[in-house]
């Protein structure tokens, strides 16, 4: 569904990411591990166009069903952003514009996709009460929802308006332990419901070896090693890769003391 191939970005004349191959199958979560700086979040942004906003020159090709995708125009891109493709944040309440109300900025992103008012009325409440959300939360604003609210009503953005890749940068790690359980739980739910194809971002490996089919970890722009989940961090095969499992936290059982 997703096809990633020689994937380069470069700011002047440094370059950040070089992915060589990477693909996305509807229905399945592909997760991106490496180190912050590694080029996890660019690789993403890069793919869903949103790189040379920031500055970045892009080349390669990223194709969607087998469209191209990088070189085309803002307008074009726009109507895949979102429609098509939608990517959820680290930091949500910071992507939500501050002076909208909550519902205003499911009207304003649906109606831009073609949705009539009353449709798109419909459809965010909808969306709201797939991720758990009362359609109540839709007359607040971002800064008066919670971390873990404002994670959800981003979800339901993608939600309602019918994407089919979804990509979620680091999209717990902001959030406390039982907040980012209930979150990735929406994911699957989501995905098993939607048959979303999903490219998940994150530093975080328990996470990703719970929730991803297969890994690609990332180190310094390239991508060093890929595969199944369970093959990928149970039997490595580069020294980065161990490196990382290696600094995973270890609950260690305290010897008994001498009697």
């Amino acid at each position: 569904m997703l096809e990633v191939r020689d994937l380069g970005v470069w700011f002047g004349d440094r370059q950040v990411v070089g992915v060589d191959a990477l693909d996305l199958d509807k229905g399945q979560t592909v997760g991106i591990v490496g180190e912050t700086g590694s080029g996890k979040s660019m690789t993403a942004y890069a793919i869903a166009g949103l790189a040379p906003g920031m500055g970045a020159r892009v080349e390669g090709s990223v194709k969607l069903d087998g469209r191209e995708l990088i070189g085309l125009s803002d307008g074009a891109l726009r109507d895949i952003r979102g429609r098509r493709i939608a990517m959820i944040f680290q930091a949500p309440i910071s992507s939500l514009n501050p002076v909208f109300r909550v519902g205003d900025v499911f009207l304003r992103a649906l109606r831009l996709h073609g949705a009539s008012k009353a449709n798109a009325r419909e459809r965010a409440a909808e969306a709201m009460r797939s991720v758990a959300l009362s359609p109540d939360l839709l007359h607040r604003y971002p800064h008066q929802l919670s971390g873990g609210q404002a994670q959800r009503v981003a979800i339901a953005m993608a939600v309602a308006l019918r994407a089919e890749v979804l990509i979620a940068d680091e999209p717990t790690s902001a959030l406390d332990v039982t907040v980012q359980a209930e979150i990735l739980d929406v994911l699957e739910k989501l995905q098993a419901e939607e048959s979303l194809a999903m490219l998940f971002i994150s530093h975080d490996l328990a996470v990703v070896s719970g929730i991803c089919d297969t890994v690609a970890i990332m180190y310094d722009g390239e991508v060093v090693e890929r595969g199944p989940v369970s093959e990928t961090l149970h039997h490595p095969s580069h020294p980065y890769t161990r490196e990382l499992l290696a600094a995973v936290p270890r609950l260690t059982t305290p010897e008994a003391p001498d009697a």
